[in-house]
């Protein structure tokens, strides 16, 4: 027996979604349970087949349908399956959801200013605000990493909620502007060892065919 020394991190794959036809469209899901198009399927199994080597004891999802689909391609690649996590669900958009963000802005102008300028507090009339949302991902993303000491697991969720993660390991704040892309079914992994976050690789594509879209609109 191969004993794993104390000090090990624990490692996390974060995997977004593969594509919908909303992703597709620049239509704003929030919780909104819409399915992978084809391409999103064949993005989860790419992501699957990429993985296959990289020691993953155990497979986490959201369980709105365009997660747990691409959870399902890539436990079925890995040999696991995934268990739901709602905690890790997309931000919801309140009076936003449905509608494409150009939509959005027409339709709420100081709402959508809001959303663009990164107003934490802001919730979308009955929705989500950024501080909610960062709450309730960044508890059950530690609380993950503690059922799996000096583990690899693997985590499928959404674009708004990895935009969190990112600037929880990274200890940015909510405000700051993006500096990060978001790709469906991009690949990113950070590290916890000692309760220190780090971020370890992100936004990696190389296992999909060029194209893969943003989390936002160009």
């Amino acid at each position: 027996m191969v004993e794993i020394p104390t000090n090990s991190p624990t490692r996390i794959c974060l995997v977004r979604h593969g594509e919908t036809e909303w992703n597709a469209a620049r239509r704003i899901q929030g919780q909104i349970d819409i399915g992978l198009n084809e391409t999103g399927v064949a993005q989860a199994r790419a992501a699957g087949r990429w993985l296959k080597g990289a020691g993953i004891s155990a497979l986490y999802s959201s369980d709105l349908k365009r997660a747990w689909t691409t959870a399902g391609e890539i436990g079925a690649a890995l040999g696991l399956v995934p268990v739901a996590v709602p905690e890790m669900r997309e931000r919801r958009y309140g009076v936003f959801e449905g509608l494409t963000y150009a939509e959005a802005q027409a339709r709420f102008p100081d709402g959508y200013a809001a959303f663009e300028g990164r107003n934490a507090d802001y919730d979308f009339e009955n929705g989500e605000s950024l501080r909610a949302m960062f709450a309730r991902v960044t508890d059950k993303l530690q609380a993950i990493a503690a059922l799996h000491p000096a583990q690899s697991v693997l985590v499928v969720l959404h674009g708004g909620v990895l935009d969190v993660i990112n600037r929880f390991v990274r200890n940015n704040p909510l405000e700051m502007p993006r500096d990060f892309l978001i790709p469906n079914a991009g690949i990113n992994w950070v590290s916890v060892r000692d309760g220190a976050w780090h971020l370890d690789s992100w936004g990696e594509t190389g296992h999909l065919e060029p194209g893969a879209l943003d989390e936002l609109p160009s």
